[in-house]
C-alpha cells in the first residue's frame, strides 16, 4: 500500500540493485542550458492530477467489495470463502506486479504505463460488471489488481520530472491522501449509489471513469517536460540501469541477509492485512451481524477507521523522526493495535459507541506501519535503498492477500446455513473465530518487531 520513493535514484549493474546517488537539480528560477523555461504550474498539476486520480481509482477498486457483499453472494451464489477469494484476486496480481512495475517504468516510461494501466483496469472492471460466471469475475478482479499496481510508481515518477525536488515529499503525502479518498468513496458514497442504481451499473460507471483517465493521459500526459518543450526538474545524472530481470531479482534477494529486513517484512503484513481485510471486506457484514446496522451505517464506521489510519500514518512517522528512534513507536503502535482488535471483537456487551471509539484508536495505532519503510531503509547499506522499499511494500500486500480469503474460509466452516435474500449470513461467533487469524498475525508482528535492532534514525 505504501512505498518510499527516493528522488535521487539511479541504477547500475551492481547486482541489479538500485543505487542511491547524490544528484543535482537545476534551479527553477532560471532556464536550463538549452534556454527552455520550466513548465507552467497548471500543466504540471494537471498531469499529476490525472495520475493521482488513477491511483485513487485503484484504492477504490481495492475495497469496493466491502459494501456489496450481499449483492455479490447472490449474483454468483457463493459463500464467504469464495467471496474472500474474489476480493483477494485483486491482491494476487497487485502483489505479483510489484517488481515488474519497477522494470516497466524504466523501459516504457510513466505515460505508456498510465495509459495501459487505465485501459487494462477498465477492461477488468467491465468484465467484472458484466459476467454471471464466478471464474470470469475473478479474472476481472485479477486484471484490475495488475493494472492498479502501476499507479503509485507512475504518480511519483511524474512528480519527479514535473515538479521541483523540494516538493517531492509533499506530493508523496498528497498522493497517499488521494488514495485514501478513493477508499472513502468506496464506502458510504458507493453504498448509496448501489442502493439507487444497482451494483452492475455503478461498476460500469467506474469503468468509464478509469477509461477516461487513460484517454486523457494519451492526449495530455508527457513523460518529461522536455517532451513538451520545457525544462525538466528531473535529476541531471539519473540514468536507466541495464540490469536484467534475473539480476534485479537476485538483488532483491540479497537484502534478506539483513536481520531487520525479514523481521519487518513479516510484521508489516499483519498490520496492513488486518485493517484492509476488515475495512475492505469483512467489516461491513460483521457490523451488521453484531450490531444490526444498515449497510450504509456499517460503511460509515469503516470510513472512520480509514480516515484515522490515513491521518495517523504521517503523524507516527513525524513522531519517530522527532525522538530519533524507530523501534519504540513502531512496537508500541503495533501492540496497541493488537489490544484494540482484541477489545473490539471480544469485549462482551460492547456498545456501538465504544466499538467505534476503540476502532478509531486501533486504526490510528495501525498508522505506525509507515515507520517500517524508514526503519527497513536504515537497516541496510546505501546500495540497497531502492530495493528495500519495494520489498517492504510486498510484505504489506501479503497481509490482505492471505488474510482476506482465509477469514472467508473460516466463516464458511462456521456457517449455520442461514440465508437472507440468497446471501449467506454469519453469526458473531463465526466472525470471532475467523478474526483470530488477525489477532494471531498481529501477535507475531509484535514479537518480531521486538526482536529488531534500533537504527537511531541513521543509515546503516
Amino acid at each position: 500500500m505504501f512505498t518510499v520513493v527516493l528522488d535521487q535514484l539511479a541504477t547500475n549493474r551492481n547486482d541489479g540493485i538500485l543505487i542511491v546517488q547524490k544528484t543535482t537539480h537545476a534551479s527553477p528560477a532560471a532556464p536550463d542550458s538549452a534556454g527552455r523555461s520550466y513548465p507552467p504550474a497548471w500543466l504540471s498539476w494537471s498531469i499529476w492530477a490525472l495520475a493521482a486520480t488513477f491511483y485513487l481509482s485503484g484504492f477504490y477498486q481495492r475495497v469496493s467489495p466491502a459494501v456489496m457483499t450481499d449483492e455479490l453472494m447472490r449474483t454468483f451464489s457463493i459463500g464467504a470463502a469464495s467471496l474472500g477469494n474474489l476480493s483477494a484476486f485483486y491482491y494476487y496480481s497487485y502483489l505479483a506486479m510489484q517488481i515488474p512495475t519497477g522494470i516497466l517504468i524504466d523501459s516504457w516510461g510513466a505515460r505508456k504505463l498510465l495509459i495501459s494501466g487505465s485501459i487494462a483496469a477498465a477492461v477488468g472492471t467491465l468484465l467484472f460488471a458484466s459476467t454471471d460466471n464466478f471464474a470470469l469475475a475473478c479474472l476481472g478482479r485479477l486484471i484490475i489488481g495488475a493494472a492498479s499496481a502501476v499507479g503509485w510508481v507512475t504518480l511519483l515518477t511524474l512528480a519527479t520530472h514535473w515538479f521541483p525536488a523540494k516538493r517531492f515529499a509533499m506530493l508523496s503525502g498528497l498522493g497517499l491522501l488521494f488514495g485514501n479518498l478513493g477508499a472513502l468513496f468506496a464506502q458510504v458514497p458507493l453504498r448509496l449509489a448501489i442502493q439507487s442504481f444497482g451494483w452492475r451499473p455503478v461498476v460500469f460507471g467506474s469503468a468509464v471513469v478509469v477509461l477516461s483517465i487513460g484517454l486523457l493521459a494519451f492526449f495530455f500526459v508527457k513523460n518529461d517536460p522536455v517532451n513538451a518543450g520545457f525544462a525538466t526538474y528531473a535529476p541531471t545524472d539519473v540514468h536507466q540501469g541495464d540490469a536484467s530481470f534475473v539480476e534485479r531479482l537476485r538483488g532483491f534477494g540479497r537484502i534478506f541477509g539483513f536481520r531487520n529486513t525479514w523481521l519487518i517484512f513479516l510484521a508489516q503484513g499483519g498490520i496492513v492485512g488486518s485493517i484492509l481485510s476488515f475495512t475492505g471486506l469483512w467489516g461491513s457484514p460483521y457490523l451488521r451481524s453484531r450490531f444490526g446496522l444498515q449497510q450504509t451505517t456499517a460503511a460509515e464506521v469503516c470510513s472512520v477507521m480509514i480516515v484515522c489510519w490515513a491521518v495517523a500514518s504521517p503523524l507516527c512517522g513525524a513522531l519517530s523522526d522527532r525522538i530519533g528512534r524507530r523501534k519504540p513507536i513502531y512496537v508500541a503502535g503495533v501492540f496497541l493495535a493488537l489490544l484494540g482488535w482484541v477489545a473490539m471483537f471480544y469485549t462482551p456487551k460492547l456498545p456501538l459507541a465504544g466499538f467505534i471509539a476503540i476502532a478509531a484508536i486501533t486504526s490510528m495505532a495501525s498508522g505506525s506501519v509507515v515507520i517500517g519503510f524508514a526503519y527497513a531503509k536504515e537497516s541496510v547499506p546505501p546500495q540497497y535503498l531502492g530495493s528495500i522499499s519495494g520489498t517492504v511494500n510486498i510484505g504489506n500486500m501479503i497481509g490482505p492477500t492471505l488474510l482476506t480469503p482465509a477469514i472467508g474460509a473460516v466463516l464458511d466452516r462456521h456457517w449455520t446455513g442461514q440465508l437472507i435474500k440468497g446471501a449467506h449470513v454469519y453469526g458473531v461467533h463465526a466472525y470471532e473465530v475467523a478474526f483470530l487469524l488477525m489477532v494471531g498475525w498481529l501477535t507475531m508482528s509484535t514479537i518480531l518487531l521486538s526482536l529488531t535492532r534500533e537504527t537511531g534514525c541513521k543509515q546503516c
